[in-house]
């Protein structure tokens, strides 16, 4: 049996917030020049550990927050990416087509969505899908841009339409 000096204890969750939370958040506010920003996100990185149930040791608290904190910032840089390309594309639209509000946020939601699970797909999975589902191109089309075979593309195709799939039947079940 190792002994207890021997054993690296995970840091308690309110030890890590108490200690950790004010440094967390000056960290996100140097990086994206904002308190409100800073403090959203800070509370996410909490609310993500709890959820995960993991805890880093005492010594790997910081680098720890750190990591799951700049997944978040990565994220919300994404979805401002995301939702400024789609509003962009809403603003050229004449004003009857325009959707409402609520129509427009229901559709972020889902773009956002969509870009988690498409993320999740290898690069030339994801570009086939995108290729076949937005621009039209057929498999041999799609196959020569990606510069391999039609069964990969069927492959890709059925990958990333499986990825979908699936996203969808856990949100609904």
């Amino acid at each position: 049996m190792a002994a207890m000096s021997d054993t690296v204890l995970p840091y308690p969750l309110e030890s890590l917030y108490r200690e950790h939370s004010n440094w967390l958040r000056q960290w996100l506010r140097a990086r994206l020049g904002n308190a409100w920003d800073a403090a959203d996100l800070a509370h996410d990185t909490y609310v993500r550990i709890l959820r995960a149930g993991t805890r880093p040791s005492a010594e790997d608290s910081r680098r720890y927050l750190r990591q799951v904190a700049n997944g978040l910032m990565i994220d919300l840089f994404r979805r401002r990416q995301l939702e400024a390309a789609y509003l962009e594309a809403v603003a050229l639209l004449p004003q009857p087509q325009a959707p409402s509000a609520e129509e427009r946020a229901l559709a972020l939601e889902a773009l956002v969505e969509l870009d988690a699970i498409l993320d999740t797909l290898p690069a030339k999975a994801r570009r086939a899908l995108l290729l076949c589902k937005l621009d039209g191109l057929s498999y041999r089309d799609i196959a020569a841009e990606l510069a391999v075979s039609v069964s990969s593309v069927e492959k890709y195709i059925a990958a990333g339409l499986l990825a979908c799939y699936t996203a969808l039947y856990h949100e609904e079940h």
